[in-house]
């Protein structure tokens, strides 16, 4: 079984179907198209941040969802961006925020305002 998502004109994700797998004289894709719903392109389930999670090939960086944008220069389905001041990581299709999270054991949250990770404090009992 593969999955292909519809695009809209704007190149993001309105749905994501299950149908037969491309390996035969019939393209999926074409077909899918035709329906009217618009442009449907395959995605690999089990493709995430430029990896595949059973050692295959990687195919268009993530497996697509609702809301996901298709970037048509590089090929890969992107996930919404989270924040104005994140950008692009190309070598895993993800988005990075512009100061590394503290790897220290504690909990953070991004505050876009600050620019910065806060720490999150431990719930008291």
């Amino acid at each position: 079984m593969a999955h292909y998502a519809y695009i809209n004109d704007n190149n993001i994700v309105t749905s994501v179907i299950v149908g037969p797998d491309e390996n035969g004289d019939t393209d999926w894709e074409a077909h899918f198209s035709a329906k009217g719903k618009g442009r449907a392109l395959r995605t690999s389930y089990n493709t995430r941040q430029g990896e595949h999670a059973l050692g295959g090939t990687p195919f268009r960086g993530n497996y697509a969802g609702r809301g996901y944008t298709y970037d048509e220069t590089l090929d890969v389905f992107l996930p919404p961006k989270p924040y104005a001041s994140w950008t692009l990581n190309e070598a895993c299709y993800c988005w990075e925020a512009p100061v590394v999270m503290p790897d220290d054991g504690g909990r953070y949250v991004w505050v876009e305002e600050l620019g910065e990770w806060v720490a999150v404090p431990e719930p008291t009992e």
